[in-house]
């Protein structure tokens, strides 16, 4: 099973690579990675996705919270998320299936962020099922290169689960 770890650092140099280490030496993989400044000044927050079962999870707990940078980590797998992450796409459009390239973009409410002869490059955002969705429908015309942040992700306040929302938004429609 993937679990995503919420891990609140101090913003100091060697922080991120004392932790990537620490997942080295332990043999354990880290699937996605995302790294920023979080809410308070001198603290960043690392979004991790990690495999494993409950009990591999529970020692990287332990062994990220025995670094010194380390002030927090929490599995949020199974509370209520936002999650999100950020895809460039650069994608084979020609004048002759350009305008369906625009048009399957805009059902993924993806942006067009650049444009040159023979290919367009898009912008998108969402759920990581979205990036593997809005791939797979565009394979077709030929991928050229993508990058992608990895997850990020906040619990929600309110509670509220995700996939509830989304059996309510298939209902609806």
């Amino acid at each position: 099973m993937k679990h995503t770890l919420s891990v609140l650092v101090e913003d100091e140099a060697g922080v991120l690579s004392r932790i990537a280490s620490l997942f080295a030496r332990r043999g354990f993989n880290i699937e996605s990675l995302a790294v920023g400044s979080g809410e308070q000044g001198g603290v960043s927050r690392i979004t991790m996705v990690v495999p494993g079962d409950d009990r591999v999870i529970e020692q990287i707990t332990k062994q990220l919270y025995k670094l010194v940078n380390v002030l927090k980590v929490q599995d949020i797998t199974e509370t209520p998320c936002v999650e999100r992450e950020l895809m460039l796409l650069k994608v084979n459009a020609t004048s002759s299936n350009r305008s369906e390239v625009i048009e399957l973009a805009q059902i993924f409410r993806a942006r067009v962020v650049d444009v040159a002869e023979d290919s367009l490059t898009l912008e998108v955002v969402g759920d990581p099922g979205k990036m593997v969705a809005i791939v797979q429908v565009l394979q077709k015309f030929g991928i050229r290169e993508m990058a992608r942040t990895g997850k990020i992700a906040l619990t929600r306040e309110s509670g509220v689960n995700t996939e509830l929302l989304k059996s309510l938004e298939a209902k609806a429609s």
